[in-house]
């Protein structure tokens, strides 16, 4: 393992921001390579590395303005390499649709073959401190990704 795709779905910027904080605190952690992508792009993300996926849910849940692209790509392909991930999954639990387009996301990876490193992450934006969450959260995120990466 060379390097982490960290893939960043926002419209407001907030979720950017916690994908920053957490590369930051993973590069003080893991001697790896972090590669953020704000607009992802299917074609130029590496299936052979770890993604870390932050998106958040918008209006009737749907999938951030920076991951548009990115979920039409991932309808059109019948499979993935079965590359590890994890997702961080925005939201606001007032709305029956919290953190739904993380959760559509988690499925429709697993179902294109990746791999799922670990339990994710569902953030509400009401009730947590995002950053606090993520700060939570990492540290068994880390142990997955060194014991999938020491098999």
């Amino acid at each position: 393992m060379t390097s982490l795709q960290i893939l960043v779905g926002t419209t407001s910027g907030n979720t950017e921001y916690l994908a920053d904080h957490a590369a930051e605190l993973i590069k003080q952690q893991l001697q790896i390579e972090v590669e953020l992508h704000y607009e992802p792009d299917l074609s130029e993300l590496d299936q052979s590395q770890p993604w870390l996926v932050f998106i958040a849910s918008h209006g009737a849940g749907d999938y951030a303005d920076s991951m548009l692209d990115f979920y039409d790509q991932i309808q059109q392909i019948t499979e993935l390499k079965s590359f590890p991930y994890a997702i961080v999954a925005i939201g606001e639990s007032c709305y029956d649709t919290y953190c739904a387009a993380g959760r559509d996301l988690d499925k429709r990876l697993a179902q294109l073959g990746a791999h799922r490193l670990c339990q994710g992450l569902e953030i509400d934006m009401l009730e947590d401190d995002p950053e606090h969450a993520v700060e939570q959260w990492l540290p068994n995120w880390i142990e997955a990704l060194r014991s999938y990466t020491q098999k």
